[in-house]
């Protein structure tokens, strides 16, 4: 069940996320019209969003907070899956259903459309459906990308890349951005970077230490850390972060 937090009052064209979520193609005219099947959900942190298997009558882009999307083994193991970050898209056109547990990692907002109207809207207005499919295929790009980082790379490498996936939601990686200083919070813990990561709480704890210690990042308290100059941060991540990471 969704939980009472402060509520959010946004039309369409004031949102946070306007240019890069699922509507970020629409004109004033489409984006009145989303406003009139939307509503908001809020989660708490800790809270589950929805089960593997559980009815969605809506879809949704996060607004606000991080979500995470794993899987329950038979035995009661969980593993982590992916994220869920600002603008990112839950649910599937067409099918009800949900295929993965969504969890509430921080206090999560989710503006919501309901199912069949949005549906109609992707028929309607193809620029939605397109957007859409740039969306899939570039999640699609991040977990191959992700398959990658879990199955290859040494564990600072495993640090450095989810450091810089956070870097991306910051701000665009361009030229000039990759010279610069940018501060990022910490969406997880680091028992959860552990688990999503596939390495050990002590494991990412000495990494993080690490590139603190060669001056790649700063640290002000466990969450807030300061990336002093993007492009040196991705040079550890030991591949091109340019390319199969969505933003």
């Amino acid at each position: 069940m969704a939980t009472k937090l402060p509520r959010l009052d946004t039309k369409c064209s004031d949102c946070p996320i306007r240019h890069r979520a699922v509507c970020s193609k629409c004109d004033a005219d489409e984006l009145e019209e989303l406003d009139q099947i939307k509503f908001y959900r809020s989660f708490e942190a800790g809270q589950t969003i929805a089960w593997s298997g559980d009815e969605l009558t809506f879809v949704a882009s996060v607004v606000r907070g991080v979500a995470t999307l794993g899987q329950t083994l038979e035995d009661g193991r969980t593993q982590m899956l992916g994220l869920l970050l600002p603008s990112d898209f839950i649910g599937r056109p067409g099918r009800t259903s949900v295929a993965h547990d969504i969890e509430a990692v921080t206090d999560v907002t989710l503006c919501c459309f309901r199912r069949a109207p949005f549906e109609k809207m992707l028929i309607e207005t193809p620029h939605i459906g397109e957007r859409l499919l740039e969306m899939t295929m570039d999640e699609l790009d991040s977990a191959r990308e992700w398959m990658m980082i879990l199955g290859r790379k040494s564990a600072r490498e495993k640090v450095a890349s989810l450091l810089t996936v956070f870097a991306r939601r910051e701000t665009p990686f361009d030229n000039a951005a990759l010279q610069s200083s940018i501060a990022i919070d910490l969406p997880l813990t680091r028992e959860a970077m552990a688990d999503y990561l596939g390495l050990t709480l002590e494991t990412v704890s000495r990494q993080i230490s690490a590139l603190k210690n060669d001056g790649v990042i700063q640290l002000d308290g466990n969450r807030h850390v300061i990336v002093p100059n993007l492009a040196r941060l991705m040079v550890e991540t030991g591949s091109n972060m340019n390319m199969g990471l969505h933003s």
